[in-house]
């Protein structure tokens, strides 16, 4: 190892090879600070050159690899195991804009390059890069493409995958694959930029991308509706796709009640619509190259079909920039106000939006018979299926005892999850949290063919070894 690590710092220079536990500690500790991991050294390359030197170096001493982009991954897959036998890859410095190219409507971007500086950027020619998450300004592209990020605009605009023209990637052997080719036809094979968006950093090390760019909305208005039942959000959800007009339905969110009295009471500044009160509310946003004032008419007249259809029983339109900031607000607030109230159950799950109520009115049916009191906060992208279906402890009980029932709860929702037709992973990965659970809800078939794919492309087992599959014996 010692030979390796000065074979690095040769490399790299001495300040981009850590080894002081100090300086190592905050690439070792995932986003929850829930574990810690260990490793040799962190590895900080600035261009693609050297991460592929660095994974010769890997290779011909068979040292593990773990890439690492912001670390806001939320299922370990980009920490290191305790093993200390790995090293962590950061693609920080790996910040470059190469191109912007507004006919094409494409951007190419460094996989270090923080994904609010990719919408920045867009911005800065009058384009859009759609991709929003809480995490945006330090969550980076190269993790959003190792995991497929969605965020509130998969509706429209669809996730990571749907946004990727092409990729550079650092094969396993250390070779590079220049696939930046801003082509939305191309018909040449086997789709390999597929393979690696998704892969979590298993079967290579994504270090650019071509992502596409889209005309900035003229307008977009905001609305919060409450309703009675998720039948009622589903149906109001076909409504509102049916009566967008030439509006984009841009997001489509659900908001439990619980989980708005949790803002409510760790986000006190926040203001909250004075709606009539209701299980659960729906946050819509309408986009469009038309003015404000064309467009709000068309949201008016949606809330007020939704209204007569007894879908909703009150409703707020944003009327200023401030107060429609204020609505994302509320809703980007619930997983931190979730934080604050204490450890709790996490689930990213998708359901076919046909059955999610039945999902939701049959799994909150099991969870209160087997974990009684157990609170339900469910909130998420409805309009694309994902639900954030968290289950927090009872008020008034111990949130670490009623951790220790986690697995207990997970199977519970799993199983309900495989029985209306989901995935228990909508938009976080597997990791190494999910690596063996998997195993219960995919076919064999699927995980065999999974595991014949990274024993192909990554036949030493170095890239990220021990997530998402185990490769072939």
């Amino acid at each position: 190892m010692k030979l390796f690590i000065a074979q690095c710092t040769e490399l790299l220079g001495h300040e981009h090879v850590l080894t002081d536990p100090q300086q190592m500690a905050p690439y070792l500790q995932d986003y929850r600070k829930n574990y810690t991991g260990s490793a040799a050294a962190i590895l900080k390359p600035a261009t693609t050159a050297q991460v592929a030197a660095i994974v010769n170096l890997c290779v011909q001493h068979r040292i593990a690899i773990v890439p690492q982009g912001g670390n806001t991954g939320l299922v370990l897959g980009s920490v290191p195991d305790q093993s200390g036998r790995s090293v962590v890859l950061s693609l920080q410095r790996l910040q470059q804009v190469r191109q912007v190219d507004t006919i094409n409507n494409t951007i190419t971007v460094e996989a270090g390059c923080i994904l609010q500086q990719v919408q920045q950027a867009a911005d800065a020619v009058g384009r859009l890069f759609p991709l929003s998450l809480a995490s945006e300004g330090s969550c980076t592209i190269g993790g959003n493409l190792s995991t497929n990020a969605g965020g509130t605009a998969v509706l429209h605009y669809g996730n990571c995958r749907a946004l990727c023209l092409g990729l550079e990637v650092v094969t396993p052997q250390g070779q590079i694959w220049d696939g930046l080719r801003g082509l939305r036809k191309d018909n040449t094979g086997y789709d390999l930029r597929d393979l690696y968006i998704g892969a979590e950093g298993t079967l290579g090390v994504i270090t650019a991308a071509v992502l596409k760019l889209f005309p900035k909305p003229v307008s977009q208005i905001t609305a919060l509706a409450a309703v009675p039942s998720i039948e009622a959000a589903v149906e109001f959800f076909n409504l509102a796709r049916n009566h967008s007009h030439d509006s984009a339905l841009s997001a489509f969110e659900l908001i439990s009640d619980c989980s708005l009295a949790l803002v409510r009471r760790h986000f006190p500044q926040l203001t909250q619509p004075a709606l009539q009160p209701q299980p659960y509310y729906v946050f819509l946003e309408l986009s469009s190259q038309q003015t404000e004032a064309a467009t709000t008419p068309t949201l008016e007249n949606l809330l007020t079909l939704a209204l007569q259809q007894n879908l909703a029983s009150d409703a707020v339109i944003a009327s200023s920039l401030a107060q429609s900031h204020n609505l994302w607000r509320l809703r980007e607030s619930i997983s931190e106000a979730q934080a604050l109230e204490g450890k709790n159950i996490k689930h990213d799950i998708a359901i076919p939006i046909s059955n999610m109520a039945a999902f939701i009115q049959r799994t909150d049916a099991l969870l209160q018979q087997h974990f009684p009191g157990c609170r339900m906060v469910t909130f998420g992208h409805i309009g694309d299926g994902n639900l954030h279906y968290n289950v927090s402890a009872p008020a008034h009980s111990s949130a670490p005892e009623f951790m220790l029932q986690q697995n207990a709860v997970n199977q519970v929702v799993y199983d309900s999850v495989l029985q209306f037709s989901g995935s228990i992973s909508a938009e976080h990965g597997l990791g190494a949290l999910k690596r063996d659970t998997i195993l219960r809800y995919k076919s064999p078939v699927e995980i065999q063919l999974m595991r014949h794919i990274k024993t192909a492309l990554d036949p030493l087992n170095i890239m990220n070894p021990g997530k998402v599959v185990q490769p072939l014996p």
